[in-house]
């Protein structure tokens, strides 16, 4: 006899919505001794096979005006034939009038739209202008007082001024033929510079990436961790030094942003054995300024760079040499630029908001020295060198900011920054 199976709670309706997880995957329940297994499924129909269709282009279809209007114009040389077999004037001047004007009618749409969309606006007010000032001399020639006879209102045209006049349009014709002429050529070099433009930023972009995929590479491990061996670094930096002399001003914005935000360019906390990085407690790499090292460390690459009107936003450019550097209308918003070497740097109408120039206070804080270690406690070399750069127009420069440029800048730069620096001593001493 065999024992009745127990009731499965599989088969009850709270088990069964449970059977599908937040994923949308259902899982693998096992086939206990009395559960039913289908061992056959039912034979589901074959898909029919695809069809190919074939799309034809789509024509505008002609209009009942258009269909009459061709139909008349048959009609019109047909009576023109008949009027030349049977030797009939009227009926042929008939067709062949018949058949010019309704032939103009239905070119006269189409012709207006060639006319709108093949000469650019301000050529077409200057031809008719041109037609409009060749008619009125031509008129005034005609009907001024050396066309009549004394005493007489009568007009004589005199063919020889109107040969010469024909002759004088046809030479403006041939003019304005060649001035257009050169309005295509021109118009096709400026088509020509856009495209060779739009294939050179696709370029440059492929190759940042394909540093990026590189940079990448020979930082990160099997186990994720950023590598400290010197010559991925060497070759990491390498690369980078290569590249910012290749790309412009968007694309060293760019790499930039990429090493800051990844953290390749700070300065970051590492075991001394291993030569790993240790983690800050909050998700990501702790910060060593003192003796912390950097995978790739900029040096000299920015050095002359023209970083005009770029996005810099939270970018590390500690320690960085940006010697004349333009960084004209640059968004420097919360970048960190200290011991940044910024000495007759162009920072016209740049925004500086929230942007380090030092650590500690400022009072205390000075710039970066050769022979000193920065204190980041007190401030002390730990500040950016700023002697003899523009600050003309710098927008959102804070007074801590401002009482720190103006210590440090020179006698030169101190005209330049905002608000003035009366009242604050010149520590830099010339």
């Amino acid at each position: 006899m065999t024992p009745e199976p127990n009731p499965s709670p599989s088969n009850s309706p709270e088990s069964i919505a449970t059977l599908e997880n937040l994923n949308g995957a259902t899982p693998s329940v096992p086939a206990g001794e009395t559960t039913i297994v289908p061992t056959a499924e039912p034979e589901k129909p074959l898909p029919p096979p695809p069809t190919r269709k074939i799309i034809l282009p789509e024509y505008p279809k002609q209009t009942t005006a258009e269909m009459s209007g061709s139909v008349l114009i048959l009609g019109s040389i047909a009576g023109m034939i008949i009027g030349l077999a049977i030797d009939n004037v009227w009926i042929g001047l008939l067709g062949a009038i018949g058949a010019i004007g309704i032939a103009l009618r239905l070119m006269w749409p189409n012709w207006g739209k060639i006319w709108m969309q093949v000469i650019p606006p301000t050529w077409r007010t200057l031809i008719v202008a041109s037609f409009g000032l060749l008619a009125g001399i031509a008129g005034l020639l005609m009907l001024s007082g050396s066309n009549t006879e004394p005493g007489t209102r009568n007009i004589q045209i005199n063919w020889d001024a109107v040969g010469a006049l024909g002759e004088l349009i046809g030479a403006l014709g041939q003019i304005l033929i060649a001035i257009l002429g050169v309005y295509v050529a021109w118009r096709q070099y400026v088509i020509s510079k856009d495209l060779t433009i739009q294939q050179n930023r696709i370029t440059q972009q492929q190759t940042i990436d394909a540093y990026f995929q590189g940079v990448s590479d020979l930082a990160l491990d099997e186990q994720g961790f950023l590598e400290d061996w010197p010559q991925e670094r060497a070759i990491a930096e390498g690369r980078t030094a290569a590249i910012m002399s290749s790309v412009d001003a968007e694309g060293k914005a760019k790499i930039l942003r990429f090493l800051s935000q990844s953290r390749l360019v700070t300065p970051l906390k590492r075991d001394r054995l291993l030569g790993r990085p240790i983690l800050d407690g909050d998700g990501g790499y702790a910060e060593d300024r003192d003796h912390g090292i950097r995978v790739i460390d900029l040096n000299v690459m920015l050095a002359g760079a023209d970083l005009a009107n770029t996005d810099l936003r939270w970018t590390d450019l500690s320690e960085a040499n940006l010697v004349r550097a333009n960084l004209s209308k640059c968004d420097l918003v919360k970048a960190n630029l200290s011991r940044a070497v910024l000495y007759d740097a162009n920072l016209t109408r740049a925004d500086i908001r929230g942007a380090t120039l030092f650590y500690g206070s400022g009072e205390s804080a000075s710039p970066r020295s050769r022979t000193e270690f920065p204190n980041y406690t007190t401030g002390e070399y730990t500040g950016a060198v700023v002697e003899r750069a523009d600050f003309t127009g710098v927008k959102r420069m804070s007074e801590e900011q401002r009482q720190y440029c103006c210590a440090w800048c020179g006698s030169k730069s101190r005209e330049t920054i905002p608000g003035g620096c009366e009242g604050i001593p010149n520590k830099l001493g010339r």
